[in-house]
């Protein structure tokens, strides 16, 4: 069977190839018992990336069936699943603080269009070649952002103000409210972590995830912990999706959130285009990145008009739907069924659960995500330390966008200072 390398430049979504080939039952249920394995991971990790976010937690749950359904509909991967990523957390957040809901809808509008125009003009090759330690730099950097972010939920502290957004003012307010930590809030969100990481070891085929979650909000529930939960702060989910709608603009919003939405894209492709690559190494298949590109555009466009937040493809859940077995994109499709017909029978139930367990789970998200390993092999290679150290380092004080764009100008600043061969 070709692995798609000679196809691989195509702007055709790996759908159409695949019932082109020929779908058979078998291939069908093999992707339904993907896409179920991978909507059980979905559903916690979608509502605590948005409740992180600083949106309502149905937003992720929509980002999830909307653009998911579209990353695998017309996306130029077999295996990618789309949805909200622990990358964006930082990014959307601050969005949100700064220009609300609507700033942000209009925002990932935006980076869904310059998406789509990236994957037109073939630029998804110079995004693939963004250095290795500016990846491993600033996805570190979000890890840590991130955890610092859970600290307030994983221990029900009660804040004097608003939690700032930027690291070491928020962990001196932190600290400050620390004489109000709540410790059945923090024994759940510790035994959640705890949970994850031992079934991860003693029965790595069980939803961890999900099991914890749910163990966490019937204790809650059964001994009514003080503790607060989904629907004690937001009220009930939602049966359903909202009506698809534009978010209010004008030409002096478009200017002023263009520089975010160069972010959002920039990000958008570098994860998206890792996940791919990540299914490649575990299938031998090679996805199409421009077409992979438009997708992920084409997945915020559907995402923003719904009131869902940034999509991209999610490594973790990708290897997922690998690992169980999915065929084509329509396991992708099945999944944000799946996700979809929770919203319409069981939505009230995930007002059950508690906030801290949620950022348990956001825990287990920052320990993967940081590549500890790499990080420090790549401490000891020389110049890729110093490009390390730059991008992390502003990741944490400054911000995602100035993080990147120092690694990279250091990249090739340091590239053209090497020393030259000697020509013989």
């Amino acid at each position: 069977m070709p692995d798609g390398s000679s196809t691989a430049h195509l702007y055709r979504p790996k759908l159409l190839a695949v019932l082109q080939e020929g779908y058979s039952v078998a291939a069908l249920k093999a992707d339904a018992l993907a896409a179920l394995t991978v909507a059980v991971v979905a559903l916690p990790l979608s509502m605590a990336f948005a409740i992180a976010s600083g949106v309502s937690p149905e937003r992720g749950l929509v980002t999830t069936v909307v653009g998911g359904f579209l990353v695998s509909a017309v996306g130029g991967s077999r295996y990618q699943i789309g949805g909200p990523a622990g990358a964006f957390i930082v990014l959307v957040a601050a969005t949100v603080t700064k220009y609300g809901i609507d700033g942000l809808l209009l925002t990932v509008l935006l980076s869904g269009f310059l998406l789509v125009l990236v994957g037109l003009t073939r630029l998804g090759s110079l995004i693939r070649h963004i250095p290795h330690a500016v990846t491993v730099g600033f996805t570190f950097g979000i890890a840590i952002i991130i955890l610092a972010s859970q600290l307030k939920d994983l221990g029900g502290l009660t804040l004097a103000g608003p939690e700032p957004g930027l690291l070491l003012p928020k962990l001196l307010v932190l600290a400050a409210g620390l004489p109000t930590l709540n410790s059945a809030a923090l024994g759940l969100g510790l035994g959640v972590t705890a949970l994850i990481f031992a079934q991860r070891r003693w029965r790595p085929n069980w939803p961890g995830m999900l099991l914890a979650v749910i163990l966490a909000s019937l204790v809650a529930a059964l001994t009514h912990l003080p503790v607060e939960t989904i629907a004690s702060r937001f009220g009930a989910l939602p049966h359903g999706l909202p009506r698809p709608a534009l978010p209010p603009m004008n030409g002096a919003l478009i200017v002023t959130l263009l520089p975010v939405a160069l972010s959002f894209t920039l990000l958008g492709g570098v994860e998206s285009l890792l996940s791919a690559k990540v299914a490649d190494g575990m299938t031998g298949r090679k996805h199409r990145s421009n077409m992979e590109l438009v997708a992920q555009g084409i997945a915020n466009i559907g995402s923003a008009l719904f009131g869902g937040i940034a999509v991209t493809g999610t490594i973790a859940r990708t290897a997922t739907n690998v690992r169980a077995g999915a065929r084509s994109p329509l396991s992708g499709m099945m999944h944000a069924l799946f996700v979809l017909l929770f919203m319409l029978i069981a939505a009230p139930l995930a007002g059950f659960i508690p906030l801290s367990a949620l950022a348990g789970v956001l825990v287990v998200v920052c320990w993967n995500m940081a590549e500890k390993a790499e990080f420090a092999r790549l401490l000891r290679s020389g110049p890729s330390a110093v490009i390390l150290l730059a991008t992390f380092g502003l990741t944490l004080l400054r911000d995602l966008t100035t993080g990147i764009i120092a690694g990279c100008a250091l990249a090739a600043l340091l590239w053209l200072l090497r020393p030259k061969a000697a020509t013989p």
